[in-house]
C-alpha cells in the first residue's frame, strides 16, 4: 500500500473548504486497499478562518499548516512538500481547494502514477473539459501552455494545470530550493525541471469546473510571473543548445 499526501494551498476558502475535505474522505475510502490518503492544508494565514474551520470537520487524517503571510501557491507548495518528504509518502497530490478539481477523478490520475511520472490533469486533450470559465481565460490557458510548450520544448497541453501526481523520487532529486515562482509558473517550473531531471510527462483529462464561491487568485502579476520565467529559460535553453 503506498502513502499518499494531498497538499492543499488555502487562502480565503472557507465556503468551499469542508464539501472539499467531505468529497475527498469519500474518494479515499474507495481507494483505501491501494493507498493511504493523508491530506495536508497550507493555509496564507486566511482572515475567514479557513484553517480552523478545516480543523473543525474533526477527520483524523487531516494536517495543517499556517503561513505566516500570503505567499501563493508556490510557497504553499513548498512548504507543502518539505513537510511530506520528512514522511514516507511515496506520492504527492497537488489539488485546489474552490471546487475547480473533481476528488472523484483521483482514481484515474493515481491509475497513471509511478515512481518516474509526473501525471498532469489535463483540461484541454481530448476527455478534459472546462465549465464556466469565459472567453479570456480559456485564451490566457491556452495560449500560456501553447507558449511554454513551444519555447521550453516541453510535449504538453497543460502545462498550468494544478491538479497532479507528483512521485516522492522527483520532489527528491528536482533542487526545490531554485524554484521562484509564486503563481501558476511554479507548474511550469516543476513541469520542466522534471523533464530536466529525466522523468516522463503523462497527461489525464479532467474535468475543471469554474469556482461558484470566493475569489479567483488570478492577476496579471502572476501571468507576467509566469511569462517572465519561460522567458528566461527559453532564451538559458536557446543559447545552451547552440
Amino acid at each position: 500500500m503506498d502513502n499518499v499526501l494531498i497538499i492543499i494551498p488555502t487562502y480565503n476558502e472557507s465556503e468551499s473548504i469542508l464539501q472539499l475535505l467531505a468529497r475527498i474522505v469519500l474518494v479515499s475510502k474507495t481507494l483505501e486497499s491501494k493507498y493511504k490518503i493523508d491530506i495536508l492544508i497550507v493555509d496564507d494565514n486566511s482572515p475567514d478562518k479557513t484553517s480552523q474551520i478545516a480543523l473543525s470537520s474533526g477527520i483524523k487524517n487531516l494536517h495543517v499548516i499556517v503561513q505566516g503571510k500570503k505567499g501563493g501557491i508556490g510557497p504553499a507548495y513548498l512548504a507543502g512538500f518539505e513537510y511530506g518528504l520528512k514522511g514516507d509518502y511515496s506520492y504527492f497530490i497537488e489539488m485546489d481547494a474552490d471546487l475547480s478539481h473533481q476528488p472523484e477523478q483521483l482514481p484515474q490520475l493515481l491509475a497513471s502514477a509511478n515512481s518516474r511520472t509526473l501525471v498532469i490533469g489535463t483540461r484541454w486533450i481530448a476527455g478534459g473539459a472546462v465549465i464556466n470559465w469565459p472567453k479570456r481565460r480559456r485564451l490566457i490557458s491556452r495560449f500560456g501552455t501553447a507558449y511554454a510548450s513551444i519555447v521550453l520544448g516541453l510535449d504538453c497541453k497543460d502545462l498550468t494545470s494544478g491538479y497532479r501526481v507528483l512521485p516522492r523520487d522527483l520532489l527528491k532529486t528536482i533542487e526545490l530550493s531554485k524554484i521562484r515562482s509564486s503563481g501558476y509558473g511554479f507548474q511550469i517550473e516543476i513541469a520542466l525541471n522534471a523533464v530536466r531531471s529525466k522523468f516522463d510527462l503523462v497527461e489525464v483529462p479532467i474535468t475543471f469546473i469554474e469556482r461558484e464561491n470566493g475569489r479567483s487568485k488570478m492577476s496579471l502579476g502572476i501571468v507576467i510571473e509566469a511569462w517572465k520565467m519561460v522567458s528566461y529559460e527559453g532564451i538559458r535553453r536557446f543559447y545552451i543548445r547552440r
